[in-house]
C-alpha cells in the first residue's frame, strides 16, 4: 500500500495548465508553419512536420525549461522574419535585423555567450562561486536561444534568395557546426539540471567553444556563411532525420569525452574538491554515450535508406560511411565493456576522451583529407 501511494500520478494528472497551453501553441505554430510554408514542402516533409508538433509537446512536457527555449525561439524568430518585409536587403538596413536578429548577426551572438559562458563556467568552478556558475548557465541558455533564433531565420532567408535554393540549414560545415554547438549545449543543459551540479560546464563548455572557433574561422577566414544552393544529392527530406540525430550522436559522444577529461584529473587529486563526485561523473558520461549511441545508431540506418535512394545502395563503403561504422564499433564496445563487463574507471575515461578523436575524424577529417560521396563540406 505504502508503495502505491508513492506512486507519481499519471502523466496527463501531473500536466499544468502551462502545459496544455505551450502544447496549444506548439500545433499552432506546426499548422502556421503548413499553411505558410507547405506549398514548398512535400507529402513526407508535411508527414515530418505534424509527427514534430506532439514530440515537441510532450519532450517540453517532461523537461519544463524546453517550454520557455520554443517560445522564445518561436516569437523572436518570427518578429525577425515580419522585418524582411519579402526583402533579403533588409538584413542590412533594420536596425534589429542588422545587429541581433538576422542570421548571421544572431549566431554571431552565440558564438560570443558560449565563449563567454566557458569563461565563467572556470571563473565559478575556480572560485567556488555559485551566483558566477548560475550566471554561466544563463549565458549557455542564451546562447542556445540565439543560435537556434539564427538557424531559424537563416532557413528563411534561404527562401528568400530563391524557392529552388530555400532549404532547412543543415546541409554544409558551416550549418552543422552551428547545430552541433546548439545540441551539445542542450544536452549538457539537461544533465547540468538532472545532476543539479553546473562544475561539469567548465569542461562541456570548452568543446563547445574549440566548435565556435571553427565557426568563427571558417565564417571570416572562407566566408563559409553565405547561403549556397544544395547540390542535388541533399534535396531530399532524408536530411531533415539524418543530420539531426547524427549530431545528437556527436554531442553526445564529445560530452562523454569532456567528463571523460574531468574524470582522470578528480581521480588524480587535481580538481577533486571543486568538481562532482567520480561516481557522477562516470554515471553522466555513461548516459551520455548510451544516448549517443542509440541516436547515431539510427542516423546510420536512416543514412543507409538515404543512400539507397539517393545511389541505389545501402551500402558503398564510401570513407564517411567507414569512419561512422567505426564510431559505431568503438561505443558499441565502449558499452559492452561496461554494461557486460562492469568495467568503470580510469579506462573507461581514457577509452572516452580518445574516442572524441575518432568521433572527430569521422565528422571533420574525412571532409578534410579523404573525397567520396559524401564530399559536401569541403574546407
Amino acid at each position: 500500500m505504502e508503495l502505491a501511494l508513492n506512486q507519481p500520478a499519471p502523466l496527463f494528472k501531473r500536466l499544468s495548465w502551462f502545459d496544455w497551453l505551450f502544447a496549444v501553441i506548439v500545433a499552432a505554430g506546426g499548422l502556421f508553419a503548413l499553411s505558410r510554408f507547405g506549398e514548398y514542402m512535400d507529402l513526407y516533409e508535411k508527414g515530418i512536420l505534424l509527427a514534430a508538433i506532439p514530440a515537441l509537446a510532450v519532450f517540453g512536457w517532461f523537461w519544463k525549461p524546453f517550454r520557455v527555449l520554443f517560445i522564445v525561439v518561436g516569437a523572436v524568430s518570427l518578429f525577425a522574419i515580419s522585418q524582411y518585409h519579402d526583402d533579403l536587403t533588409r538584413m542590412e538596413q533594420a536596425f534589429f535585423l542588422k545587429y541581433l536578429i538576422s542570421s548571421q548577426a544572431a549566431i554571431m551572438w552565440m558564438c560570443a555567450l558560449f565563449g563567454l559562458a566557458t569563461l565563467t563556467y572556470w571563473g565559478g568552478l575556480l572560485g567556488r562561486s555559485e551566483f558566477t556558475m548560475r550566471t554561466a548557465s544563463a549565458m549557455t541558455w542564451s546562447a542556445v536561444a540565439m543560435g537556434f533564433i539564427g538557424l531559424m531565420v537563416r532557413w528563411y532567408e534561404s527562401y528568400l534568395i530563391g524557392t529552388d535554393v530555400g532549404h532547412i540549414p543543415v546541409s554544409n560545415l558551416y550549418e552543422v557546426f552551428v547545430l552541433f554547438c546548439l545540441i551539445t549545449a542542450m544536452l549538457y543543459l539537461y544533465y547540468e539540471a538532472r545532476y543539479q551540479t553546473r562544475q561539469m560546464g567548465a569542461f562541456v563548455l570548452l568543446v563547445i567553444s574549440a566548435a565556435v572557433g571553427f565557426i568563427l574561422w571558417y565564417t571570416f577566414d572562407r566566408g563559409a556563411s553565405t547561403i549556397q544552393p544544395l547540390v542535388p544529392a541533399l534535396k531530399s527530406w532524408w536530411m531533415k532525420l539524418h543530420v539531426p540525430a547524427n549530431f545528437i550522436g556527436y554531442g553526445s559522444f564529445s560530452i562523454a569525452a569532456m567528463l571523460g577529461a574531468a574524470y582522470l584529473l578528480a581521480s588524480r587529486g587535481i580538481l577533486a574538491s571543486r568538481l562532482p563526485r567520480l561516481e557522477v561523473l562516470d554515471d553522466v558520461m555513461y548516459k551520455a554515450i548510451a544516448i549517443g549511441f542509440a541516436f547515431f545508431t539510427i542516423a546510420t540506418i536512416l543514412g543507409a535508406m538515404w543512400a539507397a535512394e539517393a545511389w541505389g545502395g545501402y551500402w558503398s563503403w564510401d570513407p564517411k560511411e567507414t569512419w561512422a561504422l567505426i564510431v559505431w564499433l568503438n561505443y558499441a564496445a565502449w558499452l559492452h565493456i561496461r554494461l557486460v563487463k562492469g568495467l568503470r574507471g580510469p579506462m573507461l575515461a581514457w577509452w572516452a576522451l580518445t574516442g572524441l578523436i575518432v568521433t572527430t575524424f569521422a565528422f571533420l577529417g574525412v571532409n578534410m583529407f579523404l573525397s567520396g560521396l559524401h564530399s559536401y563540406g569541403t574546407l
